[in-house]
């Protein structure tokens, strides 16, 4: 069964349900109030009847025997006549005296307990239900008594209750069928609601389906108009399309570049094998310069193998290391281990504060070793390559700066992305896999940090590391970054 018959038939079950209840609840406080009224009449002909008697219909007369008879006057007969009431009344042993017109000269005997009545049932009678002839009639059965509080006869005031049987029917006709009338027109209205309702869900799945048979991340679910849940719903999906074709386009172009990168260092280590295969082994100065390529090639593909492992890693949001660094005192290690590689570019040491962060000295130093290694290789002989460490506006800020060539304006949103290389003439010997900078976003991004570029063609750059101090967390983008500590020197 499809979740659209599902929801038209829950709807409709509730629906029945509510109508059900709302029709009980009619039926029986109309019967209340139809049975209620039966009770107000019966003791409004009482009332009456009893002042009738007051008024002189009721005479009690002693016996030769000394015993109280009642005696009852003729003009009671015409004075109540009631056509939906009928009035009878008893002597105390409970023999019939009169009874009005209406009755059709049939008598209704006293139901069972009445000739027991006192005084003290004065207010309050017998009221009892019985079926005579196929008609249903109620009775109240009240005692006679004069003021010295003595019983002497016995009232009965009769109602049939065929208009009452016959208006709870038609009421009853009337919630059924219409009930079910109701019932009807819900479940068709619902099955229209319900399918208008589910038309973007149904979209949703033949788009879907479309993007699964043509293998299209392109195509997107048609927004409607209404600002409602399923508005909502479809911008999502949109959203997560977007996200998908995003990821799977970035997922091969980096395929695509993995095996551009590696397709070099493996063809290089392929001709170095042919010319061993030649001979060059009998040559002792070629098989040291072919054996020191295949040592570069294996040691770049081994760095690259690694870093690819690192951004693995970033983008499984694996969780990195959190103690207590001496940022101070790691620059200060970075800044000995890339001495030996400055060659000709002085390696200097700017502004170095004492700082100390929490998160993964070995990721830190990666990082700006990175940094370190870029700036060097893109600064000519001569120039400058200046590492500093300052506190500024509750972060940690390690920048390097170099007076290389510099990055242009097109290149420099880009230098973070992988294998993204701002000057793609430099030989791949000495320029990496483009590789470095984007484990230096990953790092400090991981440690709730940023990394900023600024650069001037021409004069250098200056890349830096922003890391939240502990007693100061806080998130800065590359806009926040101050504008004089991203200068380069």
């Amino acid at each position: 069964m499809s979740f659209r018959a599902r929801l038209t038939l829950a709807y409709t079950g509730f629906f029945t349900v509510a109508v059900f209840l709302l029709g009980c609840g009619i039926y029986f406080s109309v019967r209340q109030s139809l049975y209620g009224g039966v009770e107000r009449d019966l003791w409004a002909a009482t009332q009456q009847v009893r002042a009738i008697f007051n008024a002189g219909g009721l005479e009690p007369i002693r016996t030769p025997s000394g015993e109280i008879s009642l005696f009852l006057k003729g003009e009671f007969i015409q004075i109540f006549n009631n056509p939906n009431l009928g009035a009878q009344v008893f002597g105390p042993t409970g023999d019939l005296l009169d009874s009005t017109p209406n009755l059709g000269g049939r008598g209704l005997a006293l139901p069972e307990g009445s000739l027991d009545l006192g005084a003290d049932n004065f207010n309050s009678g017998l009221t009892s239900l019985r079926e005579i002839s196929g008609v249903r009639i109620q009775s109240l059965v009240t005692p006679l008594v004069l003021k010295n509080g003595q019983v002497v006869g016995i009232l009965q005031i009769s109602r049939p209750l065929k208009d009452v049987d016959l208006t709870l029917g038609q009421l009853t006709v009337i919630l059924l069928g219409g009930g079910a009338i109701a019932l009807m027109i819900t479940a068709a209205g619902a099955a229209l609601l319900s399918r208008r309702a589910l038309l973007p869900i149904d979209l949703v799945t033949q788009t879907a389906q479309g993007i699964v048979r043509a293998e299209d991340l392109g195509q997107r679910v048609p927004v409607p108009p209404q600002q409602d849940e399923l508005h909502r719903l479809t911008v999502t999906i949109n959203e997560l399309l977007g996200r998908l074709e995003g990821l799977f386009h970035t997922q091969q172009r980096f395929v695509a570049d993995v095996s551009h990168e590696l397709r070099t260092p493996l063809a290089a280590m392929q001709g170095n094998l042919e010319i061993l295969s030649r001979g060059a082994v009998t040559n002792p100065e070629i098989l040291d310069e072919t054996i020191g390529d295949m040592r570069r090639e294996t040691a770049r593909l081994i760095r690259m193998v690694n870093d690819l492992l690192v951004l693995a890693q970033s983008d499984t949001r694996r969780q990195i290391r959190s103690e207590p660094v001496e940022l101070d005192t790691l620059l200060l290690e970075v800044y000995r281990e890339l001495r030996t590689l400055a060659g000709a570019v002085t390696l200097r040491i700017g502004a170095e504060d004492q700082v100390l962060v929490t998160g993964d000295r070995d990721r830190l130093k990666q990082a700006l070793l990175n940094l370190g290694v870029n700036a060097i290789q893109h600064t000519a002989a001569g120039g400058y390559v200046t590492m500093g460490l300052e506190r500024r506006d509750g972060f940690a800020c390690l920048t390097v700066a170099d007076t290389g060539e510099g990055i242009s304006d097109d290149d420099l949103p880009h230098v973070f992305d992988r294998f993204f290389r701002a000057d793609r003439s430099r030989s791949r010997h000495s320029g990496g896999a483009g590789l470095g900078l984007s484990i230096v976003r990953w790092v400090a991004e991981a440690h709730k940090g940023t990394a900023t570029v600024a650069s001037i063609p021409g004069r250098g750059s200056t890349f830096a590391i922003w890391l939240p101090l502990p007693d100061e967390p806080k998130e800065v983008s590359p806009d926040e970054a101050p504008a004089e500590l991203l200068e380069p020197v």
